[in-house]
């Protein structure tokens, strides 16, 4: 089979936690070559995430590369098990991959924590919602992108419809709630879906008032998609250009620390939704 012209993030993220293992243990490509019984060359597609692999080979390089975390072979093993295609790929070709990637990574996600100032989190806004902000697009998209980019938005959510939901921890700052996309009575319409969302138990949502000031990372949305192990963690950062994920030890840390100071000047949960349902009620 052909390497991948382009790999998902998830494969590619595999691939990398590959190679660093190999380099942590001081082995060479020739090595991992001849444990696998496979060209050199092969090793690199492998690590790149533009070669497939197997779990039982995942298993081979990390029992030779020496890792004892066994926690980590196990996530590695299943990221490499888990082939069946999900329901994004059936828009692969029509929209960015990066679209695609952000579907896979909460899907797979353990828990999901999202702290946003000016927009609803994805994964939360209703339809008309959806389509009110892909309407805001500059330069503006024709009705057949914004329908499907709002499809692609509104299949998302599936992820939180599942028998076993990632739990999601959602931080919102006062902003987010008071821009009016669509118009008061769509703005309404969200608010109130947003206040059913945040009954689930799988859904907290917390709300960072005006009043409270300044707090890290104020200027910057953020999904932090937690892992089987913290090692596979993955943040991601939106851009007018696309999604970009960050997954080093360092920057996972500074994304978590910047998380947990925004949750420490947010309303708690019940407090905060008396404060949505006052904004609503205002509309």
């Amino acid at each position: 089979m052909p390497p991948r012209s382009t790999p998902t993030e998830r494969q590619r993220r595999l691939g990398e936690e590959l190679r660093r293992m190999r380099i942590a243990a001081g082995m060479t490509t020739e090595y991992a070559a001849g444990l696998l019984g496979v060209p050199r060359t092969n090793v690199p597609n492998m690590e790149s995430g533009r070669s497939g692999i197997s779990p039982e080979r995942v298993r081979t390089l990390a029992d030779n590369y020496g890792c004892t975390d066994q926690a980590l072979v196990m996530a590695l093993a299943a990221m490499a098990g888990s082939r069946e295609k999900g329901w994004w790929e059936s828009y692969r070709g029509q929209l960015r991959d990066g679209f695609m990637d952000i579907a896979e990574l909460e899907w797979h996600a353990e828990g999901l924590r999202i702290a946003v100032t000016v927009h609803m989190p994805g994964l939360l806004q209703t339809e008309e919602h959806a389509r009110a902000v892909f309407g805001a697009v500059f330069p503006p998209l024709a009705p057949a992108d914004i329908d499907l980019r709002t499809a692609h938005r509104m299949d998302r959510q599936q992820v939180l419809d599942r028998a076993e939901p990632p739990a999601l921890d959602v931080i919102l700052h006062e902003a987010a709630l008071r821009m009016e996309f669509g118009g008061p009575k769509v703005a309404r319409r969200q608010l109130d879906h947003l206040l059913r969302m945040s009954e689930r138990d799988s859904v907290t949502v917390r709300v960072i008032p005006f009043k409270a000031g300044g707090f890290p990372g104020a200027g910057q949305s953020v999904v932090y998609a937690e892992a089987a192990v913290p090692r596979l963690d993955t943040v991601e950062l939106d851009s007018t250009h696309g999604p970009e994920f960050i997954d080093t030890e360092a920057q996972l840390g500074k994304y978590r620390a910047q998380l947990d100071a925004a949750a420490g000047v947010a309303l708690g949960a019940d407090a905060s939704r008396d404060f949505i349902r006052t904004l609503a009620d205002d509309l």
